[in-house]
């Protein structure tokens, strides 16, 4: 199998045919094998029924896993890649935010041999903004920015750690995130933290982004379990 395609999604209901939709085209237009793989994290709404109905090719596999406790996106997504079984892996967030057309970027870094761990960023040349964040979302971004680089040791040559359109070598993604242990959203730094403390290379590349201002997450809620899952990597990290 050529591309294993995981979507985390929490209440996402609205959005999740369309991801679907959009990742089974792309799969099929560019003649890969793949399997789409949609995490519900506890959704509280009909996420998974939706996902569940929508058709894909005979190219493609869908494969839907819920559970019921709301676990937090490090889980969905780490649930994900390990049930995962393509050559590469990849994640994208819900709402399609980056086309899958820009996946092909990244997997020609992986397949040249350029890294084994290839990261979408909307902070580098190249980049195509068709709709931005709110300013206040802009300052909370530069200020973790500057708080993994100055405190978790994460090298500025890093221009966004948190977009979340990500791929890997398959057997990289299974290794990397079968010992990972952060349920929250911080989960890329830790596996970030991992895979430079085991020599694997990432690069970035840049991407078309579209910002969705229906995002799970919100920086005034959520500063203080980021601070926490941060302290805690830190901790782990540290005693290795």
């Amino acid at each position: 199998m050529d591309l294993s395609i995981v979507i985390p999604a929490f209440n996402e209901s609205k959005k999740i045919a369309r991801d679907v939709e959009a990742a089974a085209a792309f799969l099929e237009h560019h003649q890969l094998t793949g399997e789409i793989i949609v995490v519900d994290d506890g959704s509280r709404d009909k996420t998974a029924e939706t996902a569940e109905k929508v058709h894909v090719p005979q190219s493609a596999k869908l494969n839907v896993i819920r559970y019921e406790k709301h676990r937090g996106k490090g889980y969905g997504v780490r649930t994900g890649m390990n049930a995962s079984t393509g050559e590469y892996v990849m994640f994208a967030d819900s709402g399609c935010c980056v086309p899958y057309e820009d996946t092909l970027r990244g997997l020609d870094l992986l397949k040249s041999g350029a890294c084994e761990i290839a990261h979408g960023s909307r902070k580098m040349r190249g980049c195509h903004i068709e709709k931005a964040q709110s300013l206040y979302r802009r300052l909370c971004s530069r200020i973790f920015h500057w708080l993994v680089i100055h405190d978790m040791g994460i090298p500025a040559e890093f221009t966004d750690t948190q977009c979340g359109f990500k791929m890997y070598k398959g057997d990289v993604a299974r290794h990397l995130y079968g010992e990972a242990v952060t349920d929250g959203f911080t989960f890329d730094i830790e596996i970030i933290m991992r895979a430079q403390r085991e020599g694997y290379r990432i690069q970035e590349f840049p991407i078309d982004w579209t910002c969705d201002r229906d995002s799970r997450l919100s920086p005034t809620r959520s500063s203080w379990r980021v601070l926490s899952e941060l302290l805690t990597i830190r901790r782990i990290m540290s005693d290795k």
